[in-house]
């Protein structure tokens, strides 16, 4: 936990959003008419979306974006930058192997899925190839990068007092891909269109294979790892965003694990 204590403390600053407000006196011979809305203060984005994930081994990640900031020039080009914190258990199985010491075949999931971490500071955004925002059916090119603090736990002999101590280390991702959009509505309410998507990407992360090493002494791995992955999702308004996701690697992580690997997610949304 000290490593996303200090990255918090450090960005805090970075989060603080300053809101003004000028308030006019009004004479007693001015009314404000029926027809009038009245402005509602601005509500930062603040915790207001995030997911929960179901694997097929069992693991169960619950994840939230903190924030999400546009750097760069309004109306010009701005790089999106979102920030994420979630925790993973595997509530649907023993956390502990035959010898006593704990598994650390989450990480088989967290490697490669770009949204896992205690921490996530990524930017991600898609580039559609005709600009036009009315139109629901649509293509692009999606990308997604940053680096996330992942948690694996010590190997070792049973008789060791730093066997299964928690180690939190740095890692680093990219992944790019194609991407597919179309609309997607309740039978009986045409009104409330949403989308169906279809997405393909390639993905990439490196880790220091000192920092593997600590965690697993007997592991032979640069940290160098990569997958690739197909989904689906739909999401309407008020009724329903999920979606599904196939994980393949190609390189294989070291760690003992059932591949491939199959992801249920739904998100959620606060922000009215």
């Amino acid at each position: 936990m000290k490593p996303l204590l200090l990255i918090l403390y450090w960005l805090w600053p970075c989060f603080a959003i300053a809101q003004a407000k000028e308030v006019s006196s009004l004479s007693k011979k001015d009314t404000i008419k029926p027809t009038q809305r009245q402005v509602q203060p601005y509500k930062p984005e603040i915790l207001t979306s995030g997911f929960i994930d179901i694997v097929n081994n069992g693991q169960v990640n619950a994840s939230a974006r903190f924030i999400r900031l546009f750097i760069g020039e309004p109306g010009k080009f701005a790089v999106p930058l979102s920030i994420y914190s979630g925790v993973s258990s595997n509530n649907f199985q023993n956390q502990q192997t035959t010898a006593g010491i704990r598994s650390n075949e989450h990480l088989v999931n967290g490697f490669i899925n770009p949204l896992s971490g205690l921490a996530n500071i990524s930017i991600d955004g898609i580039v559609f190839f005709k600009k036009q925002p009315a139109k629901i059916t649509r293509t692009g090119l999606l990308y997604h990068g940053g680096t996330r603090i992942l948690t694996g736990y010590k190997t070792g002999p049973i008789t060791s007092p730093s066997t299964g101590k928690p180690i939190n280390f740095l890692n680093s991702f990219i992944t790019a891909g194609f991407y597919f959009q179309t609309g997607a509505w309740e039978r009986n309410n045409a009104k409330n269109v949403g989308i169906f998507w279809l997405a393909g990407r390639y993905i990439l992360c490196k880790t220091n294979e000192k920092q593997l090493q600590d965690i697993t002494p007997s592991i032979q791995t640069n940290g160098l790892y990569h997958g690739w992955s197909l989904a689906w999702g739909v999401e309407i308004n008020s009724l329903v965003n999920i979606k599904v996701i196939y994980y393949k690697y190609v390189k294989k992580p070291e760690i003992d694990f059932s591949l491939p690997i199959y992801q249920f997610s739904f998100n959620y949304s606060l922000r009215s």
